[in-house]
């Protein structure tokens, strides 16, 4: 229960800098699900989001059929290391003066939690931060998310955060509190059970149009281009039954149809947990549409779990196959080429409607043919799926961190800028016609 001595905390989803950017069901979280647990020991807690869709003053753009929809967009001119790119560079997120009404109109905090994704976004925290500062001067700003985690030091040097939070912030955020806010609390949950945790505070949203699921954090393999471990060394998985009672909630409370699965392993271990969750879904004979944003592992699934999947309502999957060219061992071991034909067969013998069926294919990655990226685009429409063409983002901490750093034409370890997939950072050059008739070959019919 909140008292006059509890502190107040705001959250805020800070802007993206970029080329391009669209909502394909992303959400913070981790920064919601945070600001649920501040809420649950007294800390009175308010949320800003900067990439608001919904947002009282914007135009809306309304709800898709899935729950997307593109950000508001303002040209903003590009970072010097990005000037010679030819492409427009944008924010997208809210108006700066709707940003500053928010903030006036939230109060004067005693504490400011500021969350990032990718690392070559850092501009638009540092912009977030600094609109921040402007109005609240003497209010300390932490940074925790993704970037937070992967690049520490330069989060510190480069956003004007006061301190940065690595890891799962449910770990320190009670000692930051109580240094900055003089307000010392237990933690009434354990961190490690994800059952424990309270629901995201998806509630403090302007808007609900879909919900983001996560039934298990971490994940079992160590791909060479992922981060995953690094963000989540330790797997947690909740049981089955509380992952279905949090569905019920969202639709039956406030009417959300659209959920997104954050999984990076859903269906790892499927008979205890995947199986069991789907049939408590298709149970509930409820109006839903499930989307997989992060691909599935192609190697578990079965006719069982295809038919689950569509009695359940997925209305979306995409699938992990990176390569199909046999050379993608040496990225990971999810799939061979046999188990990713048998998984579309399946998925298609059960029902599930063709189009909305992808399989992610991973370009410009170092040392890639991107010529061979067309014969992988060839074997995944032979399946009678699409091919999702998903451009490569050299990550730090990674096992193949080094070898993207020796590949690119920028200096990636110096400037985090230099990672954005737009650039094609590995490829000895941008070759314009080359990934036009990548895009091309991949969505004709």
């Amino acid at each position: 229960m909140m008292t006059v001595d509890s502190p107040h905390i705001i959250c805020i989803n800070p802007w993206i800098h970029d080329f391009a950017a669209y909502d394909f069901w992303a959400k913070p979280l981790g920064l919601l699900s945070l600001a649920a647990v501040l809420r649950t020991h007294g800390v009175r807690v308010s949320y800003v989001d900067c990439l608001d869709r919904f947002h009282p003053k914007a135009d809306h753009p309304g709800y898709s059929a899935d729950g997307r929809g593109p950000y508001r967009k303002t040209p903003i001119p590009a970072p010097k290391p990005l000037a010679d790119v030819p492409a427009r560079f944008s924010r997208y997120g809210i108006d700066p003066r709707w940003l500053a009404a928010d903030l006036a109109s939230a109060g004067r905090p005693d504490l400011v939690l500021v969350t990032s994704l990718m690392t070559y976004w850092y501009t638009g925290v540092a912009e977030t931060i600094a609109a921040v500062k402007r109005l609240y001067p003497d209010a300390p700003v932490l940074l925790g998310g993704i970037y937070a985690t992967l690049l520490p030091e330069h989060a510190l040097a480069h956003t004007g955060a006061d301190e940065v939070l690595p890891g799962p912030a449910e770990a320190t955020i009670f000692r930051a509190i109580e240094k900055y806010a003089g307000f010392s609390c237990r933690p009434d949950f354990d961190p490690a059970d994800i059952d424990a945790f309270p629901y995201p505070a998806f509630d403090l949203q302007s808007e609900i149009p879909y919900v983001p699921l996560l039934t298990a954090r971490g994940c079992p393999n160590r791909c060479a281009y992922c981060a995953s471990h690094v963000l989540q060394p330790r797997r947690m998985r909740c049981l089955p039954e509380n992952a279905a009672a949090e569905i019920a909630y969202w639709h039956d409370r406030f009417g959300v149809r659209n959920f997104a699965f954050y999984d990076d392993a859903l269906l790892a271990d499927a008979e205890d947990h995947a199986i069991p969750l789907l049939e408590r879904i298709a149970a509930m004979k409820k109006d839903l549409s499930f989307h997989t944003p992060n691909a599935l592992h192609v190697r578990p699934i079965t006719s069982k779990i295809a038919d689950l999947m569509v009695k359940a309502g997925f209305a979306t999957l995409r699938l992990g196959l990176e390569t199909a060219d046999g050379k993608n061992r040496e990225l990971d071991d999810k799939v061979r080429h046999e188990e990713f034909v048998r998984a579309a067969r399946l998925l298609l013998e059960a029902g599930v409607d063709e189009k909305r069926i992808g399989a992610y294919l991973l370009v410009g990655l170092p040392g890639q043919d991107l010529s061979s990226v067309e014969a992988s685009i060839d074997t995944v429409k032979k399946c009678g799926i699409r091919p999702v063409l998903a451009y490569y983002t050299p990550i730090p901490r990674t096992r193949m961190w080094a070898a993207a750093c020796r590949a690119s034409r920028y200096d990636l370890a110096a400037e985090p800028l230099f990672t954005n997939n737009s650039l094609m950072p590995c490829m000895p050059e941008y070759d314009r016609p080359l990934i036009n008739r990548l895009k091309q070959r991949a969505s004709a019919a």
